[in-house]
């Protein structure tokens, strides 16, 4: 499931209030400690719409669900490790995707960015890609280059790795044809295991999502308290007393 909204929809009226520091939970401190505040209300309207949206997969209210983070700082929902998340956000627009068949990635930028004009082409995207490139009439090469682009961030967000795996060592082939992820020379990449696609949301951004099925079927009991042993899942619907430390930094997982 992918779910979108905007970000003026989910800014909380009271950034300081207990009703907040109730639905941050674990994130409170790391929100405390930022300084600016639309660094602030961003944070805080992608958790909330990602922990609504959460709570609607695995039947739990939206305060009791819980985000960790790896190292890198994908999120994922602490002791559910059925369910694959994945969040983004671009000016106005926050993104959720979330699955119960393995990984999931998603991204979003402004449709209309400009991003031949910095030739990022030549560094991002692998030879096939710029081939590919060259033949699409030129009013529309940008709006191609933000479909690849976003392609490729769903992908490398759904794999764990955001920006650290080169962004011209695996690409994807023209509009019009089935998406799969290609070498650098064209060549197949990736099997059947993996799905894309690319929309248009909200008339102005370009969202794409990677989504990899990892073979355990669609498991329809996504519902906390019968995935998890009843110790975990009441230490995970409980107030937390205390909150925690700040979690890693996100980079481009989020």
């Amino acid at each position: 499931m992918i779910a979108h909204g905007l970000l003026k929809d989910w800014i909380p009226d009271d950034l300081e209030g207990p009703e907040l520091q109730r639905m941050m939970g674990r994130d409170w401190p790391r929100y405390r400690a930022m300084r600016h505040r639309p660094v602030r209300e961003r944070f805080a309207a992608s958790r909330l719409l990602l922990k609504h949206v959460a709570a609607k997969a695995i039947h739990a209210p939206p305060h009791t669900v819980e985000l960790a983070y790896q190292a890198g700082g994908r999120p994922f929902l602490r002791g559910c490790d059925q369910i694959g998340i994945s969040l983004t956000h671009t000016e106005q627009l926050l993104m959720v995707g979330i699955t119960r068949r393995g990984w999931i990635g998603v991204d979003a930028e402004l449709a209309d960015r400009p991003m031949l004009v910095s030739g990022i082409e030549r560094q991002v995207c692998t030879p096939y890609e710029r081939m590919a490139l060259a033949c699409v009439d030129e009013e529309h090469r940008n709006k191609e280059m933000v479909r690849l682009w976003t392609l490729k961030e769903a992908y490398s967000k759904a794999i764990g790795q955001g920006m650290r795996f080169r962004f011209n060592e695996f690409g994807f082939g023209p509009s019009g044809r089935p998406v799969q992820v290609l070498m650098p020379d064209g060549s197949p990449g990736t099997g059947r295991e993996w799905s894309f696609g690319t929309c248009q949301v909200e008339g102005r951004y370009t969202t794409s999502w990677a989504l990899f099925d990892a073979g355990f079927g669609d498991t329809q009991d996504t519902a906390a308290e019968t995935m998890l042993d009843e110790g975990l899942v009441s230490a995970l619907t409980s107030e937390p007393e205390e909150p925690g430390q700040p979690a890693p930094a996100e980079g481009r997982a989020a």
